[in-house]
């Protein structure tokens, strides 16, 4: 009798089945964001499309134009999805994204993307090395130029290998903002890049790191060391921090 209750109990607090119509249908929703209101929209799987509505213009067309894509009628939803509005506060994991229309390459790039620290940055060159593609630079910026789930998967943290900020899907001044909004040193990373250094390390750890790494961040400026490259850091006796894995 106690297994009986104990199996009904865990699945009264199991999320419910979808629905066929919650299968076949596609929901819609405006919710605020970091730079102002955005739309979502998200299958039965979880998000699949999010856009600044400030960049999507007649709210209308995109969501035909999304229904022609994708061939599936979008409705209003009744609520955001779980998750979605805290992760856009930045005070939550997220909401659960469905990105089965993308290859298993994009889908590995966004996932990369994804693990980056809020208030750090890593170079296109580091995104490709952790998908399994380590030359295939341009392909990342491809895949992070048509990512379909920007803010969600924050692809404004990947910056250009030789330190400048690069371009953003709704433009770099959004970039500029949502970098500044999570703590990154916009003007120290402009200073060490025109300087050409790409790394520092600590000559009391013999660590060195990518600038924005927090390990990066505690080293005093008596003990910093700038290194163009990971080949000359090495040369001089540093090793790669195992945090952000610098290259």
């Amino acid at each position: 009798m106690t297994d009986h209750l104990l199996t009904a109990l865990r699945d009264l607090a199991e999320p419910a089945p979808a629905t066929l119509a919650e299968r076949v249908v596609d929901t819609w929703v405006r919710v605020p964001g970091p730079l102002g209101e955005v739309v979502a929209v998200a299958g039965a799987r979880g998000v699949r499309l999010l856009r600044l509505t400030a960049h999507v213009g007649d709210v209308e067309a995109f969501l035909e134009g999304y229904r022609t894509r994708h061939a599936r009628p979008v409705r209003p939803a009744a609520r955001p999805p779980r998750g979605l509005v805290p992760a856009l506060r930045g005070t939550g994991a997220g909401p659960e994204l469905d990105l089965g229309d993308l290859t298993p390459f994009a889908r590995e790039v966004l996932a990369v993307t994804a693990r980056i620290p809020a208030g750090q940055t890593r170079p296109y060159g580091w995104v490709a090395r952790e998908a399994g593609r380590p030359r295939a630079v341009r392909a990342v910026g491809t895949v992070l130029a048509r990512n379909p789930v920007p803010l969600l998967v924050p692809c404004h943290r990947v910056v250009r290998g030789d330190g400048d900020l690069g371009e953003y899907l709704s433009g770099r001044a959004d970039k500029v903002a949502l970098l500044e909004r999570e703590g990154v040193e916009l003007e120290r990373l402009a200073a060490l890049a025109a300087a050409g250094t790409r790394l520092v390390g600590s000559d009391t750890t013999g660590v060195v790191c990518f600038p924005t790494c927090h390990h990066a961040r505690r080293i005093t400026d008596a003990h910093r060391h700038g290194f163009a490259s990971l080949v000359r850091a090495r040369a001089a006796g540093y090793r790669p921090c195992r945090a952000c894995r610098p290259l």
